[in-house]
């Protein structure tokens, strides 16, 4: 999945174009799409792109549900809650989606986010608040998202192992975090080679900045690939 972490359509597009042909899903996140709006991502499914859309849902269920609904009729594959919003909040984000469904809109992945990668082990205990280790609370949410009936989780590479063997096989992991041999770790905390990500047993690796922020963007994603083929 490559992040278009990107401030505004034409800065994405030109990527776009550098990376024609190539297959992947592009992440549409927070910064493009609330400078694109939804006539971006409807515009990337038109032309057959397969979208990730990450703008973490987090708010009283009824409010989440109509989220929910809305992006469905969008059309994206795959978009994500905060699996910290609780169960109900969850399982009314899929009561969006059936109602979107019903009118015939295709139905998405739905995933929940554990913990960011960019969270380390001091920001967890003493500003989140929560006690324990950090596989302990990505743990806590992976079961809770699989009980309110969710696809899978965000999650950082190195709790893929455990939460699939929590969770099942079939519960998928989607995983930022992914930093190819060399590059440069920016702001996270819980990083991974692509090799190493998919070694752990995940399903999708996320990658922006080592795509987006290259010199030549399509060869970075070329040896990406042969470096996992």
């Amino acid at each position: 999945m490559v992040a278009l972490d990107y401030a505004n359509a034409e800065s994405a597009e030109k990527l776009l174009t550098q990376l024609d042909g190539i297959p992947c899903f592009v992440k549409v996140g927070m910064q493009l799409f609330y400078a694109a709006g939804p006539a971006f991502v409807a515009n990337l499914k038109d032309r057959g792109y397969k979208v990730f859309l990450d703008v973490k849902m987090h708010d009283i269920p009824n409010t989440v549900k109509g989220g929910a609904e809305s992006v469905t009729r969008l059309g994206v594959d795959v978009f994500n809650v905060h699996a910290a919003g609780g169960k109900i909040m969850m399982e009314a984000a899929l009561e969006g989606v059936d109602k979107a469904v019903s009118g015939g809109s295709d139905r998405p992945q739905v995933i929940a986010v554990t913990q960011l990668t960019s969270t380390s082990q001091v920001v967890l205990n003493e500003e989140i608040g929560l006690a324990g280790s950090m596989e302990e609370a990505v743990l806590r949410y992976a079961r809770l998202t699989r009980a309110a009936g969710l696809a899978g989780v965000v999650a950082s590479p190195h709790e893929v192992t455990a939460i699939k063997a929590a969770c099942g096989a079939d519960f998928v992991t989607v995983t930022p975090g992914i930093r190819p041999a060399g590059a440069d770790v920016g702001d996270q905390s819980r990083i991974m080679t692509p090799q190493q990500a998919f070694a752990q047993g995940t399903d999708y690796v996320v990658i922006g900045r080592p795509i987006t922020g290259a010199a030549d963007p399509r060869a970075a994603i070329e040896a990406i690939i042969d470096s996992v083929s």
